[in-house]
């Protein structure tokens, strides 16, 4: 019986050596996943393209620059917000026309959250989801209608680049805050199928109508060509007439000329007709001859 009893103490103190090795292994475990989890809250980091707002126990702190940071604890908390370029899109922005032309816009508004502003950007309005929706939602839908309504239909489709520019400027000025507009870009107008239509019929009638005029100047350009090509042509045969005039009129000047001189010659020596009559006398005499008169010449050709 005392052997027993004495077996039954040993075996106990065994049992209570090896529960007590355990529980300082659960110690150590724990207390090892207690300094990794302490390790791993100790740190953040931040990428380039974002800050950080650090909060501790729910106040801002300060701010992180992108990289490595240290935190306390369970106490810090880092909030992360992009500074990069976004697009934000709309695509259902319902506006009329100032002559009552219903229209569904869709534009792009790329903007982004200046870096020196995110401490302001989450005490203000908590996160950029929050800034995009307070502050920059409400005016683009407003602006856009706003611009949209000083332009006729017709007007919008065809000077889009200038109804693209009033929109941008008219949001830029009209969101003011932490938060910089890089661009607006009117993406689609889209009217009503009919009024469409209309419009595409009215386009192909100015179309014709100035194919019309085009040819219309074309006609005239061709009879002014022709008018002048047969002006040209009256003052070259003209020319020619009066060339051929001035000929003909030299031409019998130069033989009155002729003339007159041989007169002349003529006259002033007599003896020349008979000269003249001898050089052409054939050698033949006439058949009858009155008596007494002189031999003449006869036959000269």
């Amino acid at each position: 019986m005392a052997k027993f009893l004495s077996g039954a103490a040993t075996g106990g103190e065994g049992t209570m050596g090896a529960a007590g090795r355990l529980g300082k292994v659960a110690l150590y475990s724990a207390l090892a996943f207690f300094a990794f989890v302490v390790g791993l809250k100790s740190f953040y980091t931040i990428d380039e393209g974002e800050r950080g707002v650090i909060l501790r126990t729910g106040a801002i702190v300060g701010t992180a620059e992108p990289g490595l940071g240290f935190k306390i604890p369970f106490l810090d908390r880092v909030v992360k917000i992009s500074v990069q370029s976004r697009a934000q899109i709309y695509a259902d922005v319902m506006a009329y026309s100032r002559d009552q032309q219903a229209a569904v816009i869709k534009l792009s508004v790329n903007y982004r959250l200046p870096a020196g502003e995110v401490e302001r950007i989450y005490a203000n309005y908590g996160s950029e989801a929050g800034l995009v929706e307070r502050l920059i939602d409400r005016r683009v839908f407003e602006q856009a209608k706003n611009v949209f309504g000083r332009f006729n239909a017709v007007t919008a489709i065809q000077e889009r680049g200038r109804l693209n520019a009033e929109t941008e400027a008219a949001i830029r000025d009209a969101v003011k805050g932490p938060v910089l507009i890089d661009s607006v870009q009117i993406e689609n107008i889209d009217f009503s199928d009919v009024y469409e239509q209309s419009i595409e019929n009215r386009m192909l009638a100015e179309v014709e109508v100035q194919k019309l005029r085009q040819n219309a100047e074309r006609e005239k350009v061709q009879a002014e060509i022709t008018v002048t090509q047969a002006n040209a042509q009256a003052d070259a045969v003209r020319a020619q007439a009066e060339a051929q005039a001035t000929a003909t009129r030299l031409a019998g000047e130069a033989e009155a000329d002729a003339i007159r001189a041989k007169g002349a010659a003529l006259r002033d020596n007599p003896s020349l007709i008979e000269l003249t009559a001898a050089e052409r006398w054939n050698g033949q005499l006439p058949t009858t001859m009155i008596p007494g008169a002189a031999v003449p010449f006869i036959g000269m050709k």
